[in-house]
Order: C-alpha cells, then structure tokens, then sequence
C-alpha cells in the first residue's frame, strides 16, 4: 500500500489545497503529514519549534511521513521541510511525486510570509530564499514531476499535476 501521489514542496505553495482537490478529482482520500502532527502532539507546529526545536519537530515529521507513506491510498501532502531526512527522501524514491515550486513573490503573495511560520521569523523573504536554495535540488531529487504554482489557480496546479504524471507515465 502506498499513496497514488505525494506533493512536495516550499511552505505556502498549495501543497494541502491541490491534494485535497487531487483526492477528489481521483476518488481516494487525502492526508498531510503537518496535520498528522499537529493531532498527535495537540499542539501546533509553531509551538512544537518554539518549545522543543527544530530537531524536534524533524523527528516526528520523519516517523509522521514514514505512518502516512505505509498507511494511506490516496494523496498525501508532505511539509515542506520533510524532504531534508535522507530516509525519508530514500522511501519517497518509488513514490510519484510531484513537486509543487514557486517563487520568492508568489510566497509572499500567497502567506505573507507571516510569523505562523517558524522559520521565516526575522527576514521572511531572505530565510525563504535560503531554504529554497538549501531544499530545491532536494525537491527535485524526489520528484517525479515539476509543476509551477505562479499565477496559477489550485485548480489550475491540479490539472498539471495530473498532466504531467500522466505524461511521465506515457
């Protein structure tokens, strides 16, 4: 058992938005690892950062993404940093995934860049571009497809996602 398509990709892209609609368009259910956690530890992300550190918090997105990659059919979107665990990137290799990339002004467009992120507390677009630059090869490594969220609606970004699975198949 494993999901039909998992999203990756940058915090504020649309990865929990377009699974949802892919689940839909699909018939199958949809689950994303950062709400795994938040259920678990009843507590939000950005009290889990602030209380326990980041390490923390990677610890149980690692055991989260590993849960969800063996329980669960349908879609699942990953948090945007989940990419960063070597494991975690060696059971995403039989996986489709479809990465999800923006840029640095759609990101700001869409979320502000607001301090609910933890890691984007000090100089939003400056720690943004950072973690792209440190994620993105990453990103790609996993991927199965690329698809391009800027000035795209959800649906929009679904549609490709499908597409370019579906290409990839061909």
């Amino acid at each position: 058992m494993s999901p039909r398509i998992v999203l990756v990709g940058p915090m504020g892209v649309g990865k929990s938005t377009v699974g949802r609609l892919l689940a839909e368009r699909l018939g199958v259910g949809h689950r994303d690892t950062d709400d795994d956690i938040v259920a678990a530890e009843n507590r939000t992300i950005a009290d889990i950062f602030v209380d326990e550190g980041e390490a923390a918090f990677r610890a149980l997105e690692k055991h989260a993404v590993r849960s969800a990659l063996t329980e669960h059919e349908g879609v699942l979107s990953l948090g945007g940093g989940a990419v960063l665990d070597e494991d975690t990137r060696a059971l995403l290799a039989p996986q489709r995934v479809v990465y999800l990339s923006m840029d640095v002004e759609e990101a700001v467009r869409r979320t502000g860049l607001g301090a609910a992120r933890p890691l984007l507390a000090v100089n939003p677009r400056k720690q943004w571009r950072e973690l792209m630059e440190a994620r993105r090869h990453l990103y790609e490594e996993v991927a199965t497809a690329v698809v391009p969220t800027d000035g795209r609606t959800p649906e929009e970004v679904a549609e490709a996602a499908l597409n370019a699975l579906e290409l990839k198949e061909a």
